[in-house]
């Protein structure tokens, strides 16, 4: 049984072959973390993991000859005002103006399978054997609150889930001013802090820095979106542990809006990690009978590096966080007309892309911006979601059934949440932005937020934008956000529940998904914020991939594809070849490594195929039917192994290994040549050392090259520089097919 409560000893096992989790209630009745890490044997008494000393300043919280000290014991949900110095995880305004809390424990309850946090995402189960979940509810007999504490240990993951709900009984109204998901505190600070962060067109890149004393943190302050500056994840790994080997600890948040995920190091060496809803202009009132209840945190362990911590993130989030019926089936090659025609197009143009589509292969056709309204740039026509019929003479209906008679699957952007000043839904409700009173009202890209915290803004949005999907034959739609929120105010909302307004526009934007994914089950929704602002596991419940990044220059989807790697699924990357001079860094590279590079993603094309030369189109067929052939693969089927990172070198390389280990995909790519360059060696991972395969350079077979798994892993594929040197030197790449043989 993967929970166990002692009840002699007080203390709760959390446990599978791979991770422990252990609590125990403490003399105070508040809740203390005895251990985490590596799988141990369950025995009765974990007690001796618990340091009690008498210290200088040491405030005492059990009568004498206790000497209990909230500062210097490793609390599950600490709280500020009774010996605890530190940052806390909970703050309540209560009607006496006081701040001091004391929630002690009350009761437990251990069940099978995983309980829904909906409307909110989450992971989940298929099955109760999957996972169990312990609920222990703490009580403030003051207040008369409940506080519950959620823990879920899956048992083929080594990942334990996180959330906290808390319930008013009593008639006093009280004020959440922070409420974070999660608290883990660790003995030590031996660690160092790995985060993704970066901005617009270069986000995710990989951060790592050593912990130290003091507090560090990642966070999202932008209301609307996890953020291209900082992505809701960060990992504590020990200094030696590298991709494949040492302990690291990763820390995943299951939100879309405004977060912090924060360590703090005590001047004793010990470290506390909160994950959680930013407290920055964040509160909620909760009067008698009211609950709240808190985005789910995600922790994975592992003892074998970096690699694996992301394996099970993919795995989990691949099989228990995206649902639907895209979840399991490959992607289709797409080719989308942005940067081929931006806002400039007709049918006729539409159409003529369209058809060079359907020759390469592509099997979905994709309509970006401009489509609605008198969207003719970036000032107008946000929010009118019906079709330009000056361009689109019979709408989308009859465009996406035009589309379809060619043989292709037609697809649309939309940017629901969003509205310009010059169309008609303003006009008509110049009160539904986010807007303070008397200030001034910022817009970014000419445009600005509608409040989905109101429910007929979330009402008539999907009114719109339905009718479109049901009058049309649609299969794919880009939901995109291009801008942070501003001035977050509701209008209608009280003057004291203004603190409610951003979390209460996630869940409208979170219940307009729903809403969508439920009438339309069989359409695949990519969720977009200008690029990869909006990446994050929230966003996976609802839509199961995400435009990665919209610089789609080959060199620079290294980094940001690598640093994405780290948590999410390559089936959820949205990566396309588009046109050279690139149209974000103007570089040139060869056609091949951009296919080589977006291969390890969902896959597409973000170009005019008429543009290109008769033996570019011959390339692009080939590539469309080599994707065709290993997407399963490479989305589905496969182990994502990352092998050299573009952080530390000149030569980035990944790898995909099947669930079998008979067939692999690799890739390497350098990004600038070397005269006259040493011999260089290509080890790859996660292959049966005493298989045999048959290795094979696409594009340029080799001859008859057969290799063992262990020569293949510890002593590398010889690369070819050659090779490289003809397919252009400067941006070039090789991509390696491994079959074993029978």
């Amino acid at each position: 049984m993967p929970v166990i409560f002692h009840e002699q000893t007080k203390q709760f096992h959390l446990f599978n072959s791979e991770v422990s989790y252990i609590i125990r209630i403490m003399e105070n009745g508040q809740m203390e973390n005895l251990y985490y890490g590596k799988a141990l044997r369950d025995r009765e008494d974990f007690s001796h993991f618990h340091e009690e000393l008498m210290r200088s300043q040491m405030s005492v919280c059990v009568p004498e000859p206790g000497l209990l000290s909230m500062h210097y014991v490793r609390q599950e949900y600490p709280v500020y005002g009774t010996g605890d110095y530190k940052t806390p995880a909970l703050c309540i305004r209560q009607e006496d103006g006081s701040r001091i809390i004391n929630f002690v424990y009350k009761g437990y309850e251990i069940r099978k399978g995983k309980p829904s946090l909906a409307p909110l995402p989450a992971t989940y189960t298929e099955n109760e054997e999957e996972a169990d979940t312990l609920e222990i509810t703490l009580h403030d007999e003051k207040l008369d609150t409940d506080l519950v504490l959620s823990y879920t240990i899956y048992r083929d993951y080594p990942v334990i889930t996180r959330n906290t709900r808390f319930l008013q009984k009593g008639p006093q109204t009280i004020v959440l001013e922070k409420a974070m998901s999660a608290c883990v505190e660790f003995l030590d600070m031996d660690f160092e802090m790995v985060q993704l962060s970066g901005a617009w067109a270069r986000e995710r890149y990989v951060k790592n820095r050593p912990l130290e004393m003091g507090i560090q943190s990642v966070y999202g302050l932008d209301g609307t979106c996890s953020g291209a500056e900082h992505n809701p994840f960060m990992a504590l790994k020990r200094p030696q542990a590298g991709e494949d080997n040492g302990e690291v600890y990763g820390f995943s948040f299951v939100y879309s809006g405004n977060f912090l995920i924060q360590t703090e190091v005590s001047t004793f060496d010990m470290t506390r990690v909160m994950v959680g809803i930013h407290p920055e202009s964040f509160s909620w009132t909760l009067s008698e009978g009211e609950s709240f209840q808190t985005p789910e945190t995600v922790m994975v362990y592992s003892d074998q590096g970096m690699n694996k911590m992301s394996q099970v993130y993919h795995r989990l989030y691949r099989k228990r966080l995206m649902r639907g019926v895209w979840r399991d089936q490959a992607r289709p090659v797409l080719l989308n007309n942005w940067e081929a025609t931006y806002f400039d197009f007709n049918e006729e143009k539409i159409l003529n892309i369209a058809r060079k589509a359907k020759e390469a292969g592509v099997e979905l056709f994709v309509l970006d911006d401009g489509w609605f309204g008198v969207r003719n740039d970036d000032y107008r026509g946000l929010g009118d979601w019906y079709a330009n019929l000056e361009k689109l003479p019979e709408g989308i209906s009859g465009l996406s059934r035009k589309i379809e008679d060619m043989g292709l699957k037609f697809g649309l952007w939309v940017e629901l949440e969003m509205v310009n000043k010059d169309s008609d839904l303003y006009r008509q409700h110049p009160d539904w932005l986010l807007a303070a009173p008397g200030r001034f009202e910022s817009h970014a890209r000419h445009q600005h937020v509608l409040d989905f915290s109101r429910k007929e803004v979330v009402d008539h949005i999907y009114e719109m934008i339905a009718k479109i999907i049901r009058e049309s034959s649609i299969s794919y739609i880009k939901w995109d956000m291009n801008r942070y929120m501003t001035e977050p105010y509701s209008l209608p909302a009280d003057p004291s529940r203004q603190g409610e307004t951003m979390h209460r526009y996630m869940l409208g934007v979170y219940d307009l998904y729903t809403r969508l994914t439920t009438e339309f089950p069989e359409i695949l929704f990519e969720s977009c914020a200008s690029g990869g602002a909006r990446f994050d596991p929230g966003m996976l419940y609802f839509a199961p991939q995400t435009w990665t990044s919209d610089d789609t220059d080959a060199n620079e989807r290294t980094k940001i594809q690598y640093g994405t790697s780290y948590v999410y699924p390559i089936v959820s990357m949205g990566s396309h070849v588009s046109a050279v001079p690139n149209h974000q860094v103007f570089r040139k590279t060869p056609i091949g490594t951009r296919a080589n590079i977006a291969y390890f993603g969902t896959f597409g094309y973000e170009l005019d195929l008429n543009l290109l030369s008769d033996q570019e189109m011959e390339e692009v067929k080939r590539q469309v039917a080599f994707m065709k052939k290993y997407r399963h693969l490479i989305q589905i089927d496969g182990d994502f192994y990352r092998l050299l990172s573009p952080f530390e070198g000149n030569e980035t390389a990944w790898q995909v290994v099947s669930q079998d280990k008979k067939e692999s995909i690799a890739m390497l790519y350098q990004k600038m040549n070397k005269v006259n360059g040493s011999w260089m060696r290509l080890k790859l991972k996660g292959l049966k050392e005493d298989a045999l395969y048959q290795v094979s350079l696409e594009g340029t077979p080799l001859k008859d090259y057969r290799a063992y798994g262990d020569e293949l892993m510890y002593a590398g594929i010889p690369v070819d520089r050659t090779e490289l040197n003809r397919r252009g030197g400067d941006f070039a790449s090789l991509l390696y097919v491994l079959k074993e043989i029978q």
